[in-house]
């Protein structure tokens, strides 16, 4: 496979300078003259160890072929009795060997560089050593004499003829039993428990216990491999015949290992064309293909319809009276085993479907509830097995002494054991009997064995039953393994994903869909027991890649619908909101008012709850729909809360927890509706109700299935309280703090919005052009709460940073100007008291409109961060009342003046509590001192600015906006947030440089006066 794989190919063999060299290998492979022909192997020469590394593993691979194909020889030299109904596990060993054996030499001959890369190991071997490796003749001889395998092999099958058909024909009566229509289990109603209420207790018991759930495919390959290797049988036994008839007629083709399949029609006719006297059998091998591919399809898909219901049946009455697991164990498995062989002849016909008149024989949309009913029959097998220990314990026969002259051993063993070791929970553990067992199949199997098996058949019976029961003991999950494996999907993943894409879009598969992932955890088992290391890193991937991309589409669907049954109950929800209800009034008026009746053609608008209002309950509203979905998708998270695929535990809940986590971030984000180039935006109240109408709604999810849904919710929030969420995408913090920046604050500042100190809201200035937004829509008590409900303690600093990031810049600005005008200014502040000289100097000083502008717009944005600090000390007392006393408690013990840099103050901002100077503009205005400027030049500035301020106010007189406004509480140009700027700012400069903020402020009033 490897070799196969275009990824995984050996780069010596895609090596273009390698080309040469692997050309004359294999032109004379095996004998090759190295030294003779040099100049077609210098490319092996030069990377002769690189040559030796690269292909050293797959040289001892095939190694390993030799040594396997010598034991098997070895092993199949003993004439023995082989039975399945006597000798089960003995004979089952036996064909099992021969299939694994001609499934490895027939792999072997599909290797395609098996001569390129066990002829360039030897080249660079004996390069470097100086002499061929020892090993190489018989490695080279092999590969030519399997050139043809099958010819190869019945060769070597020959002498075996007998041994082989005596164990295949042990299955005439077991085969054709199995091998039945659907129309044949329904009407014998197989696996039902309740066809005979009264026999419901008895226990589930035949002489061939094992062999009652034994893989369809597994005898098939047997059926089908045996004959070709001793077709001899064929021709001289008419039950041989009829049993390879019946076995061609089942299928097209057959799994020898992984993805590699075996055409069987085929394969068959091209070995008997080339043998004497089989033209018989050719016509044979064509009509079964014919019946094949006619029947066989529409033969299986009946026995999969059969097998849903009789599945479903089974489980539910387990699940309401598990102590049947005890008698009626044995269904279990067949029920799993039976399903298993249905869905795996499916995948390997899917993959290879032949051309006929009906494809849909070979596509199965409601396949997968097979897988669904085996994960819940495992469980509940795994739940109840001290049950099971107990009914099994109970039913361990125990074979009488003068029978058991060889079984001394398994009486002392089985005489041992009470229910009391059940009772008590002991853990129990028969290996070594079923060991011995097997190995005294093997002693008394072979030709004049002292004690003939086959002359004991009730022993046999007895025995074969005591290990069915022990299994079932001590080996439940590899039972289960055995019976309900289908990790071969592995090497399927095409059909494995169309599997899934197809039951995905039928709505009422939709609650099966988890069977696929979980399937994925017997992905570990696919490695073959001859070849463990081969479960490598590449295989652990893919099972990954595959069980996380159907989690994550299952995860994605449930997300939609859930979102979008949000979006419905959000949009019903917003139409109660109070802004929709001036129609309903105005209409009310008018019929008060006995106004004209609405002209005709008119739609009269429905009232909130219409829809509630139904004629016909079998008419589904989408509503229904979605529900239904969403029904039956979050059933599929009822088949287990984890399972583990290659050591890894995987939680489907978690995946859906993620989709929803990343969907409902950006629903947010999408409901804020920013449009940076229109600078249109949602209404923090509107966004607010939005998302509480998602939140509820969210949390009934936690009816359909186990989610933490506050977790959910409390993590998308907080990250939206953030710059950027987890995925690095912007939040409602980003996006407000942006907008109320640079649209609401920036027209403040222009004087086109208003601060309103008696409304507490900013106001939209009436002007010639329309306002794209009215400013006390979004500014007022109500918004701003909203605001801090949505950003939070965290937003809200976010938010205030921004704001001392303008303020800083302003005041950088102003500092600026004071260094331009230091000498008019230090010498207006030291003559403020001598009116003639002020005159003149403040001729000569420029630049005082621009410093009460920048003044006006710290002040407009100060009164802006102080509304919103308000609203969230109002948000915080209403959600932690408790925890805000003890914050304003510590606030008013520590003085500002002293302590300022105590982190008690930055928590009462960060908490909404108003603080006499503030942390935050105090960290600001720090964070602008570097190290060329003294506290005492930085002293001078903030002094010289009062100054500035204070001989710059005058002007104010002069501009028409600066009259005030009672009904705003204010003035037009916003004048009135100086007071506010200038408190604010001199206590923040004066407490960085640890003067007296009173003694500064009286300095200014009395320059100003």
């Amino acid at each position: 496979q490897l070799c196969a794989d275009p990824k995984l190919r050996p780069s010596i063999l895609t090596d273009k300078a390698m080309e040469p060299a692997i050309k004359y290998i294999n032109k004379k492979f095996p004998n090759i003259d190295f030294r003779g022909n040099i100049q077609h192997l210098t490319s092996i020469q030069r990377q002769k160890s690189e040559v030796l590394t690269a292909t050293s593993s797959y040289y001892d691979s095939f190694m390993d072929v030799i040594e396997f194909r010598e034991v098997v020889a070895d092993q199949l030299t003993l004439q023995q009795f082989l039975s399945q109904s006597v000798n089960f596990d003995f004979t089952k060993n036996y064909l099992d060997l021969i299939v694994t054996y001609t499934s490895v030499i027939i792999t072997l001959s599909r290797i395609d560089d098996k001569k390129a890369l066990v002829g360039m190991f030897n080249c660079a071997h004996e390069m470097t050593n100086g002499s061929s490796d020892p090993s190489y003749p018989r490695l080279g001889q092999m590969f030519v004499e399997y050139d043809h395998p099958w010819r190869k092999l019945t060769e070597e099958f020959g002498p075996h003829t007998r041994s082989v058909t005596t164990a295949l024909l042990s299955l005439k009566m077991l085969y054709p039993r199995r091998n039945l229509p659907a129309e044949q289990w329904r009407s014998a109603q197989l696996l039902s428990l309740l066809s005979a209420p009264a026999a419901m207790l008895d226990p589930a018991c035949c002489d061939t216990m094992a062999c009652e759930y034994l893989s369809m495919e597994v005898m098939e390959r047997w059926i089908i491999i045996g004959f070709l290797l001793c077709h001899s049988s064929l021709n001289s036994n008419q039950a041989s015949q009829e049993l390879w008839k019946m076995a061609l007629r089942s299928g097209i083709y057959l799994i020898l290992t992984r993805d590699e399949v075996l055409n069987i029609h085929k394969v068959s006719e091209d070995l008997f064309d080339s043998i004497k006297g089989y033209s018989k059998r050719v016509a044979d091998i064509k009509e079964c293909r014919e019946h094949a591919i006619v029947n066989s399809g529409a033969m299986h898909r009946e026995r999969r319809n059969f097998l849903r219901g009789a599945l479903k049946e089974l489980f539910k009455v387990l699940e309401d009276e598990p102590g049947l697991l005890g008698p009626k164990a044995l269904f279990v498995f067949m029920a799993l085993s039976f399903s298993r062989d249905e869905v795996l002849w499916l995948v390997r016909h899917s993959e290879n479907m032949p051309k006929i008149k009906t494809p849909e024989d070979y596509i199965d949309k409601s396949h997968h509830p097979s897988f669904f009913e085996n994960k819940n029959n495992d469980a509940n097998c795994i739940c109840y097995s001290q049950s099971n220990h107990l009914y099994s314990l109970q039913n361990m026969y125990v074979c009488p002494e003068e029978e058991s002259v060889l079984m001394t051993s398994f009486v002392s063993t089985l005489s041992a054991l009470s229910i009391k070791q059940v009772d008590n929970k002991e853990e129990f553990d028969f290996r070594a009997l079923r060991l011995d067992w097997l190995r005294l199949q093997a002693y008394t199997s072979v030709n004049k064995a002292p004690l003939p098996l086959k002359d004991y058949p009730d022993l046999a019976k007895v025995m074969n039953m005591i290990q069915f029961h022990t299994r079932t003991v001590d080996s439940l999950e590899e039972l289960l393994q055995e019976t309900s494996d289908v990790s071969i999907l592995c090497f399927y993943p095409r059909v494995f994903e169309k599997m899934f894409i197809q039951s995905s879009e039928e709505m009422t598969m939709k609650r099966y869909l988890m069977a696929f992932p979980s399937v994925c955890s017997h992905f570990g088992h696919c490695g073959h027991p001859l070849c463990p290391e081969e479960v490598s890193v590449h295989m652990e991937k893919k099972s990954l890649r595959l069980c996380v991309t159907f989690l994550e589409q299952i995860a994605k669907q449930t997300s939609s619908v859930v979102l979008e049954i949000c979006a419905e109950q959000r949009n019903l929800h917003d139409q109660l909101l109070p802004k929709h209800c001036a129609e309903t009034i105005s209409a009310a008026r008018h019929r008060k008012q006995k106004k004209p009746v609405q002209k005709k053609g008119e739609v009269q608008k429905e009232k909130p709850g219409a829809e509630s209002l139904r004629k016909d309950r079998t008419v589904a509203t989408n509503v229904d729909k979605m529900h239904l979905m969403l029904t039956e998708l979050c059933s599929s998270y009822s088949l287990c809360s984890d399972f583990i695929v290659f050591n890894h535990i995987v939680v489907p809940a978690e995946f859906l927890l993620s989709h929803l986590e990343t969907r409902l971030s950006e629903i947010i984000v999408i409901m804020a509706n920013y449009n940076q180039t229109t600078q249109e935006i949602a209404r923090p109240s509107d966004l607010l109700a939005g998302i509480r109408a998602y939140t509820t709604n969210l949390h009934s999810l936690s009816s359909y299935v186990n989610v933490d849904v506050t977790r959910l919710v409390k993590s998308v929030l907080l990250q939206q309280t953030q710059p950027l969420d987890s995925r690095g995408a912007q939040t409602v913090t980003t996006i407000y703090t942006n907008w109320f920046l640079e649209s609401l604050l920036r027209q403040a500042s222009n004087s086109l919005i208003v601060h309103c100190p008696t409304m507490q809201c900013f106001v939209s200035q009436t002007t010639d052009n329309e306002p794209t937004f009215r400013a006390e829509e979004f500014s007022d008590i109500t918004e701003l709460q909203a605001l801090a409900e949505l950003l939070g303690p965290y937003g809200l600093k976010f938010l205030s940073e921004n704001l001392m990031w303008h303020i800083t810049s302003q005041v950088s600005e102003l500092k600026k100007m004071v260094i331009e005008n230091m000498d008019i200014l230090v010498q207006m502040k030291n003559n403020f008291d001598k009116p003639e000289e002020m005159s003149n100097l403040k001729k000569r000083l420029t630049g005082g409109e621009n410093v009460l502008k920048r003044m006006t717009i710290i002040g407009v944005i100060l009164s802006f961060r102080s509304m919103a600090q308000n609203c969230l000390n109002d948000i915080l007392q209403k959600h932690c009342p408790y925890l805000m006393g003890p914050i304003e408690c510590l606030r008013d013990l520590i003085s500002p003046e002293t302590d300022i840099k105590v982190n008690v103050f930055e928590l009462a901002s960060a908490a909404g509590l108003p603080c006499d100077i503030d942390p935050a503009l105090v960290a600001a205005i720090g964070s602008m001192q570097t190290d060329n400027t003294s506290i005492d030049e930085e002293y001078k500035l903030s002094r010289l600015l009062l100054v500035y301020i204070a001989v710059s106010l005058p002007t104010l007189a002069l501009d028409p906006n600066s009259y005030y406004s009672r009904e705003h509480g204010g003035h037009n140009n916003n004048i009135h947030c100086l007071a506010t700027a200038i408190n604010q700012l001199a206590a923040a400069m004066f407490t960085i440089q640890n003067q007296s903020v009173e003694q500064q402020l009286k300095e200014f009033l009395m320059v100003s006066g």
